[in-house]
């Protein structure tokens, strides 16, 4: 073989064209340490079963008394004491603290949570350095149920805290009972 073969401009550009086109200066991929949610899926199961909810940071155990009494009708079926910082209702009983079986409620049909509130105006504040008139109040999320969550009748947004007041009333889907809240101190 002769030295001309070895430097054949036209083999060196074919080979070139060939050859993946590289930018001058490569981006980097940089790495991605942001949570994908697989890990909070494992973390957040009971049971074997993912939940719906987790606690706020702002949730607390009820520092009054409060009960959860259930009617059907006129008739009063069942009492709780609500001593739990949060409760699950719904029909599946792996998980729901408070199991709701009719058909139209959702698996993990609404969430009780009792949240630390600032009295001023009755929003939640969150306080690192300072506590202002602090007390603990029920509210009801829904999870996003198929048959929504009513309180005191009116249908209630998903995914967003209501406050729940002494002497309310919250229905679940189309079931007939009412869960009816007293606070001890309030009445």
């Amino acid at each position: 073989m002769s030295t001309k073969e070895h430097s054949n401009p036209k083999r060196i550009r074919d080979a070139q064209s060939l050859s993946p086109k590289s930018p001058a200066n490569p981006k980097k991929e940089k790495p991605n340490f942001n949570t994908s949610g697989k890990l909070n899926a494992d973390m957040n199961t009971f049971n074997g079963v993912v939940l719906k909810y987790s606690e706020p940071p702002e949730g607390r155990k009820p520092g009054t008394k409060w009960r959860m009494y259930v009617f059907k009708g006129k008739e009063q079926i069942d009492m709780f004491e609500l001593k739990q910082s949060a409760y699950l209702l719904g029909r599946e009983r792996l998980v729901a603290d408070i199991p709701i079986d009719h058909p139209s409620c959702s698996k993990q049909h609404a969430a009780i949570q009792f949240r630390q509130v600032a009295s001023k105006n009755g929003k939640v504040v969150i306080v690192k350095y300072a506590i202002l008139a602090i007390n603990y109040r029920p509210y009801v999320i829904d999870l996003e149920s198929s048959n929504g969550t009513f309180l005191n009748d009116a249908k209630i947004d998903p995914s967003k805290y209501y406050e729940i007041k002494s002497k309310d009333m919250i229905k679940f889907g189309f079931s007939t009972r009412e869960y009816v809240f007293i606070n001890e101190l309030l009445d």
